[in-house]
């Protein structure tokens, strides 16, 4: 039963979808991004495939980036932030294994986009942000977009949100010199995070970090990728 429950989510969400067609004018285009950019790309998870065709990211940008919201590329979203191109969004989604009442903590919310991607998939998702405009925006945002299972704080992410946690999936979306020490301390055992790690010009290498039962920390390199730093670090700590 509980294998069959992401499944029958994922059905539901491309229902809920398939109803809103008519009054979406970016439903086609959303589609066709999933088609195109993420599913022909080896994207499989039908939770993440589900949540994908259903948020509409053209929500999630100022009105003159609006026509480009469902190309593959990053977007700015002010404050010299972007909005990851979709199919990174649909791949770290995918390899954190998201699934329905597990309990994500994102670092790095943006526009709040990939925050109501998780929240789609099921999560209970904490995000936290350290520019100002975008946190307030992204609340702003999610309020009104009904994502209710989504609390936004503002914070340096380097600190996690300790009051919170442990989480069972965290996921970083700015580029980290090294793994914060805090971060790994609020995976809960058995947990996944993933996270772009670099210090060089050429960009990060996407990591996915597990943690066991045993609390012992493993590492795998995913991919290059290139992301805006993040910043903040030298406080010494976030209640």
């Amino acid at each position: 039963m509980k294998r069959l429950i992401p499944l029958l989510l994922a059905v539901l969400l491309l229902l809920a979808a398939g109803s809103a067609l008519a009054a979406d004018p970016y439903a086609a285009a959303r589609q066709h991004m999933v088609d195109t950019q993420i599913q022909a790309r080896g994207i499989g998870d039908p939770l993440v495939l589900a949540a994908m065709r259903t948020v509409p990211r053209h929500e999630f940008v100022a009105p003159k980036w609006q026509a480009q919201a469902y190309q593959d590329h990053p977007l700015p979203i002010g404050q010299g932030q972007t909005i990851s191109q979709p199919f990174i969004v649909a791949y770290m989604s995918q390899v954190l294994q998201v699934r329905p009442g597990l309990k994500v903590l994102e670092i790095g919310t943006g526009s709040g986009y990939q925050a109501a991607v998780l929240a789609v998939m099921g999560a209970q998702v904490h995000t936290v942000e350290i520019v100002p405009e975008l946190a307030e925006n992204a609340a702003a945002t999610l309020k009104r977009l009904g994502y209710k299972g989504v609390q936004v704080k503002l914070a340096d992410g380097h600190f996690g949100w300790p009051s919170a946690a442990p989480f069972d999936r965290i996921m970083v979306t700015a580029g980290a010199k090294k793994i914060p020490p805090a971060l790994l301390e609020q995976l809960a055992p058995g947990g996944r995070m993933v996270i772009p790690v670099g210090s060089g010009s050429l960009g990060e290498e996407l990591t996915l970090v597990s943690k066991d039962q045993q609390g012992r920390i493993s590492r795998q390199t995913l991919l290059p990728v290139r992301f805006v730093p993040l910043v903040g670090g030298n406080k010494p700590g976030q209640k």
